[in-house]
């Protein structure tokens, strides 16, 4: 998740919901890939701000879907989006979706010690309980795997553990359709700073709504702009002041990242 263009908030949102170029034509491989952060510990491209990619092929494959997308971008009409993968929605099947099990690390580089690993569980508590009110999902908090809370562990759905991105992200997270090993929720230390008006919470909100399967709501056509790409499908019309719509990408909400009734909607209707 990257933010607004301040310092401190270039950390949560990222703009590589690619924009075109200045002449209006699609971004060419280099600049596409340049607005790509790689993470130097698991190689992984994170692009659109949060969102992992798991391999060359892939962000290649993302780059060529970009390109055959582009042009139909402005004239394709199509709010709480879900993504999809070969035309299929990326969600959780409704018995897995009562069991989202995860581990926040206590021990090793991704540990969240003291009062940190205090308010990611009360962020995650919150967050948890926020999805859960609108849709028939059950996130469910292991703290007997915090201390072997890796990728490795299968005891879980996915782990949540602490990293330094360099100020590429606040967070990061996942859709339902990736393996285990790159089932995560990666928290980027200065999501501990002062990033008002959003909250540790809020940005949780946003993190989990990718766990269950939500786009970014930007990638819409009536956004306008920050383009993605179009796997994709619809539960709502679409909602500028959406949980999981970027502020800077012509965002409406001014606040915290908070659910908005078209955010419940959507979820009620994927996960019923």
């Amino acid at each position: 998740m990257k933010l607004p263009m301040r310092k401190g908030f270039l950390v949560a949102f990222s703009l590589f919901a690619a924009c075109a170029s200045d002449d209006n034509k699609p971004l060419s491989w280099d600049e596409f890939s340049a607005q790509a952060y790689r993470e130097p510990d698991t190689g992984l491209w994170i692009v659109n701000g949060d969102e992992p990619v798991l391999n060359d092929d892939e962000m290649r494959a993302m780059y060529s879907r970009y390109v055959d997308q582009f042009d139909s971008y402005s004239t394709t009409e199509q709010a709480l989006i879900v993504h999809t993968s070969g035309g299929v929605d990326a969600k959780w099947s409704a018995s897995q979706a009562q069991n989202l099990t995860y581990c926040i690390a206590t021990t090793g580089a991704g540990a969240f010690t003291g009062t940190r690993y205090t308010a990611i569980k009360a962020a995650l508590d919150g967050a948890t309980a926020d999805w859960e009110g609108v849709g028939n999902v059950n996130f469910v908090h292991s703290p007997t795997h915090d201390a072997n809370c890796t990728t490795g562990n299968a005891s879980v759905v996915f782990n949540v553990r602490q990293v330094n991105s360099g100020g590429q992200y606040l967070a990061s997270a996942f859709f339902p359709n990736y393996p285990r090993a790159s089932r995560e929720l990666k928290v980027d230390q200065t999501s501990f700073g002062v990033i008002t008006p959003w909250t540790l919470r809020g940005i949780m909100r946003h993190e989990l709504g990718h766990t269950i399967g939500f786009r970014h709501e930007h990638t819409r056509p009536e956004s306008g702009t920050c383009f993605e790409d179009s796997n994709w499908r619809a539960l709502t019309t679409y909602d500028s002041a959406s949980v999981m719509h970027y502020p800077q990408c012509n965002g409406t909400q001014s606040g915290d990242l908070v659910l908005t009734s078209r955010d419940a909607s959507g979820a009620s209707s994927l996960y019923p």
